[in-house]
């Protein structure tokens, strides 16, 4: 983790009418707390289940959590971040969120990106689409990677590669039943004839705020929240897929934009999650479908590698444990090994 110029990422606001649109979707659909999200959850993960993803991994995480059989063997949506109820500080139950990308396959077109909320207690998880609205009440899918998510006070911040931060409130759940009797049409998403549609999902999240990098370069590839500084930090970074360059940036929290506190250079490829906690910076490398991946720890000045499951990807720290998500087919869990 060598210093390096942190003035290439700094962010500026550009909220524009995504403030306008959420509110008016959010006065014709009622809103939900995470809390009923979770307690209505239509699908059971698997404690300790999906052991493919872990490899030849020794030893085993402390715990993990996989996806029903369902969300494991699409090969439309794949897991991409992985934050917790830790991290906002406003949680009022144990809960991890996923973001995950959709892939499309034709004729079947783009869906754009969902999170899951899941309770690491009950083991009820529920997903709910993010969309764009507009002032007129309409909404739409939101085509990116969405390679990371971070939840802190009310807010998630969703990685947008090339341009930096998405911004969904979750004080903005809606459920579209709600409105409707239904959940509309499942290949359909918007506004139609005063209907609603969601590609059949329930719930909805549209996008409240976005923060854009300054000048075009960075990538915002991850991204965590790390708890243990004053002020609490942003953090984001590059996933290279190649060459030790990649770089990983830090912005004091609550964000305003601006050049970050710092940034580093990782010296890692296929860097997929970064988190930084106590003073130890925590590195999730990817390799490929059928290899370990790895955790590289950084701590006064000293690197430590760790063996980590099949595809490792964003990081979060909940409890005494660092998280991450695995994102292959058959191969998907939420894991957790001590700090």
């Amino acid at each position: 983790m060598v210093p390096t110029d942190s003035s290439p990422f700094v962010l500026r606001r550009a909220t524009s009418t995504l403030g306008e649109g959420a509110a008016k979707l959010a006065k014709e659909l009622g809103r939900v707390t995470v809390e009923t999200v979770l307690a209505r959850g239509n699908r059971t993960a698997v404690r300790k289940g999906g052991a493919a993803a872990l490899g030849k991994m020794q030893p085993r995480p402390a715990d993990w959590y996989a996806f029903d059989s369902a969300d494991q063997n699409t090969a439309d949506w794949y897991p991409q971040g992985l934050t917790c109820g830790e991290d906002s500080g406003t949680a009022k139950v144990p809960v991890f969120v996923v973001s995950w990308y959709f892939k499309p396959r034709p004729p079947v077109p783009e869906r754009g990106i969902r999170v899951t909320f899941l309770s690491p207690s009950t083991l009820k998880y529920q997903h709910a689409l993010l969309v764009e609205a507009r002032p007129d009440g309409s909404y739409q899918a939101i085509d990116i990677h969405a390679g990371g998510v971070a939840w802190y006070g009310d807010l998630l911040y969703v990685a947008d590669t090339t341009r930096g931060l998405r911004v969904f409130d979750v004080r903005n759940l809606l459920d579209l039943r709600t409105a409707q009797d239904d959940l509309g049409d499942p290949r359909r998403v918007g506004r139609a004839n005063e209907r609603f549609h969601a590609f059949g999902y329930r719930y909805v999240i549209p996008q409240t705020d976005s923060w854009r990098v300054a000048q075009p370069g960075p990538r915002f590839s991850f991204v965590s929240i790390d708890r243990g500084t004053t002020p609490h930090a942003l953090i984001s970074g590059e996933y290279a897929v190649a060459g030790p360059n990649g770089r990983v940036a830090r912005w004091d929290l609550p964000l305003d934009g601006g050049t970050p506190r710092d940034a580093h250079v990782m010296g890692h490829p296929k860097i997929q999650g970064a988190v930084s906690n106590r003073g130890r910076w925590y590195l999730s490398q990817a390799v490929d479908a059928a290899t370990n991946g790895r955790l590289q720890v950084y701590s006064a000045g000293k690197l430590l590698t760790r063996q980590f499951p099949i595809g490792p990807e964003d990081l979060t720290v909940r409890g005494a444990k660092v998280w991450s998500v695995t994102e292959f087919r058959n191969k998907r869990v939420i894991f957790g090994v001590d700090l």
